[in-house]
């Protein structure tokens, strides 16, 4: 059984993927330094569930921390590391820059140097949809440019995958990045949209809704998230003789995918669906649209599907339903 370094195994997605390793008897080191920025209680809750599991060990760092973050490697011979800690939140990112280049620029560049230092086998990192930004081009491929953030969160994920490619081309370390569209599903991160509709629904409240409600957005629902990163990760990228290099692969081992369902949807229809399903309508108050926010997310998952041979299967209808039955469950009276 390999060793994986799961950083932000407190966090929505890290919560999920560590389960999911441990499932299969993999030996996973958690690490997440249990910030402030959404409610901690439901951040310790998801490490109580992944306690219970005897191959799991967790530890309360810091990625900016790089001595102890380099001791626990080599003290557990990690072989694989499977970044997902990071300053989440495009709205965050404009009231708040220097959190996002600390932790997800500063916090990076640690967890580079310690897979070189210890020769990890393959480095996988979250990137993000966000980080298409001014780009019109529907859907987004990994083949488009990403030169134009329009948030410093953005910003910060686009140069991970540059400063990813300097190490996979200065040191030969295999890295891959996962540009995430709009994961959601039980545990969800109470700052996202499905998780505040749905609490706010249940205390009567009203919905912020902005852009008028004319967003779109790629939901892409947690298990099918999770198990396109399992078969990414276990695709460690070589050296290749790509005749042109490209936006998404490089001569040296370095790769870029989309995470998405495929399957945007309005936030109208969005909205409905939650609606629906907990059969009782919202109150809205309608915005302009924010500064930082794409109007539209849609990924292409033709590269995606076509390396790894898989498709997401789980439809909104099913996600919402799965995340609100979790809701009543972890809030119930």
């Amino acid at each position: 059984m390999k060793n994986i370094l799961i950083t932000g195994s407190a966090g929505f997605i890290g919560f999920h993927y560590s389960n999911y390793l441990l499932k299969r008897k993999f030996k996973v080191v958690g690490i997440d330094n249990i910030n402030n920025y959404y409610d901690k209680k439901i951040k310790y809750d998801r490490l109580n569930i992944l306690k219970k599991f005897k191959n799991f060990k967790f530890f309360k760092i810091d990625i900016l921390n790089y001595k102890k973050l380099n001791n626990l490697v080599n003290k557990y011979k990690i072989q694989i590391i499977v970044h997902l800690a990071a300053q989440a939140g495009v709205r965050f990112s404009i009231s708040n820059p220097k959190n996002y280049i600390s932790n997800n620029i500063d916090g990076f560049l640690n967890i580079l140097e310690v897979s070189k230092k210890n020769n990890i086998k393959h480095l996988v990192y979250a990137s993000s949809s966000s980080i298409y930004g001014m780009n019109k081009k529907i859907p987004f491929s990994e083949k488009h440019s990403a030169s134009h953030p329009i948030s410093i969160y953005a910003a910060s994920k686009r140069s991970n995958e540059l400063m990813a490619h300097v190490y996979s081309t200065l040191f030969n370390l295999p890295t891959t990045g996962l540009r995430f569209f709009t994961v959601y599903g039980p545990w969800g991160r109470p700052d996202m949209s499905l998780f505040k509709f749905v609490h706010l629904n249940s205390q009567n409240k009203k919905i912020d809704i902005y852009n008028y409600g004319n967003h779109t957005r790629d939901f892409t629902y947690i298990d099918d998230a999770i198990d396109i990163v399992f078969k990414i990760m276990k695709k460690i990228p070589k050296k290749s003789a790509v005749k042109k290099m490209s936006e998404h692969e490089s001569k040296v081992p370095w790769r870029i995918y989309n995470i998405s369902s495929s399957r945007p949807q309005k936030l109208k229809l969005f909205i409905n669906e939650i609606e629906s399903q907990l059969g009782k309508k919202f109150r809205y108050n309608k915005l302009p649209l924010q500064k930082g926010d794409v109007e539209k997310t849609s990924g292409s998952m033709n590269l995606t599907s076509n390396k790894i041979g898989f498709k997401p299967k789980r439809k909104l209808k099913y996600g919402i339903n799965q995340f609100i039955k979790w809701y009543k469950s972890y809030y119930k009276k």
